[in-house]
């Protein structure tokens, strides 16, 4: 067997980050991973606070590679009274200071997981994001991610060190919360869903595994350096489709409804839902073209399988 990339993760305690640690010690990757005050767990370390300015040297030494996941994550109901720069503190400020010690440790590669939301917040229809537009991004959570990238590029052209960022769109998976959740229990509990005529629009997913399977990928790829990766399962869902494939998978059958599309988008707009009817009626597809044929890779996992290792203990 081949030596691994000796390896610091960051946010292991994470959504992502913790699947991603099992799969690292699972393949033998030498890796130290990090988590925050108050989520301490078995072979992981305490890292400074990303909003802080201590240091990281110890932490850098004798690594090879930095995957970052660490972050202040996208909120559907954010308090602080400036959300954007709660967000850059986190996101921006202490993702370059990492970015800037790792490259001074002398770190070959630093892998970003960013988000989709740099891209933006909806495509039109048959008209994808790709790894070639440039940012469009419309929240602060959105910002942030992508003045993170453009300081890690700058970071990178100055110290050699390479770069690879990755823009998941909703990453679904055993834990997921949220959104996916909340549509998770109302499918399980016979809950009547208006959704049932939403069958034009496309959504770009992807399961958990297949994003840590794209992120090990990076870690050591000869041709990932210096790239900016989109990710999703390879195949686009309508809202009544995945309704309908996630009821499968949890052997509940979704009870959908056929409310016009027109219809349920009017009535979000007079109730101030304007972004979350985008969400459930809208398009947001990503073209994995150039992930694929750069690595070589494809997603492992189809999205009914996704979907089955999803719900395995969730409410049924």
């Amino acid at each position: 067997m081949r030596n691994r990339t000796t390896t610091l993760l960051t946010g292991a305690t994470g959504f992502v980050g913790a699947r991603l640690m099992a799969r690292l010690q699972k393949e033998a990757f030498d890796t130290v991973g990090t988590y925050r005050e108050g989520a301490q767990v078995m072979d992981c370390v305490l890292a400074p606070p990303l909003e802080s300015d201590r240091s990281w040297a110890d932490l850098l030494s004798g690594i090879e590679a930095v995957i970052h996941t660490a972050a202040r994550v996208h909120v559907m109901k954010d308090r602080s009274s400036d959300p954007l720069e709660a967000f850059r503190i986190v996101n921006v400020d202490g993702t370059l200071r990492l970015a800037r010690q790792a490259a001074a440790a002398g770190i070959r590669r630093f892998v970003f997981i960013s988000s989709v939301k740099v891209n933006g917040e909806a495509t039109l229809q048959g008209r994808p994001f790709t790894a070639r537009d440039g940012p469009a991004p419309e929240d602060a959570y959105g910002i942030s991610k992508a003045e993170a990238e453009a300081g890690l590029k700058a970071i990178s052209a100055e110290t050699g060190m390479e770069f690879v960022i990755i823009r998941p769109p909703l990453v679904y998976g055993q834990g997921v919360k949220g959104n996916f959740a909340a549509m998770m229990r109302a499918v399980a509990r016979g809950l009547p869903l208006p959704f049932g005529a939403v069958t034009d629009n496309r959504r770009s997913l992807v399961a958990l595994d297949n994003l840590v399977d794209l992120i090990v990928t990076c870690i050591d790829h000869p041709a990932a350096g210096n790239q900016t990766f989109l990710v999703s399962d390879g195949e686009d869902l309508s809202t009544a489709d995945l309704l309908r494939r996630l009821g499968a998978a949890m052997g509940k059958p979704a009870r959908l409804l056929n409310i016009p599309p027109a219809l349920l988008g009017a009535a979000a707009a007079m109730i101030g839902k304007r972004a979350v009817a985008q969400r459930l009626l809208g398009d947001l597809q990503v073209d994995i073209s150039h992930t694929c044929s750069t690595l070589g890779w494809k997603p492992p996992i189809s999205v009914d399988e996704g979907l089955r290792r999803t719900v395995q203990g969730a409410i049924r």
